[in-house]
């Protein structure tokens, strides 16, 4: 069976509430409010009016919101001067600018062994 990759790009725009777990191949960007669990191949992007109540699963995570709950990323964690974040977090690599509000645990260095979603064709 062959597995497609995906370069769509998702968006929970401002003003909208969100209930459910969402799985994608492709990026996705939260600027609303996300009471669920996020699962991508690629990058999850929380914009500074974004609120997730779930975890959080992807390669990469640049967050500007607030998250509650579990980050697992493969590569690279970012956490903006506006995010508030209170998880347990797994990441290979974490950025933290002046000005985050982290709270939580890290385990850093590690490759996550949280399985991303495969999209198969056929």
């Amino acid at each position: 069976m062959a597995i497609m990759e995906s370069s769509a790009r998702n968006l929970i725009g401002n003003g909208t509430v969100f209930k459910g777990d969402i799985e994608s191949n492709g990026d996705i960007r939260i600027d609303g409010r996300l009471i669920g669990s996020v699962k991508s191949n690629g990058k999850i992007s929380v914009g500074q009016t974004g609120i997730i109540e779930g975890d959080l699963t992807c390669k990469q995570a640049e967050i500007s919101g607030v998250v509650k709950g579990n980050i697992n990323t493969e590569e690279l964690t970012a956490l903006k001067s506006t995010s508030k974040v209170e998880v347990d977090l797994n990441t290979k690599q974490l950025l933290i600018e002046v000005g985050a509000q982290f709270t939580g645990k890290c385990v850093m260095g590690q490759q996550s062994t949280v399985a991303m979603p495969k999209q198969k064709i056929g």
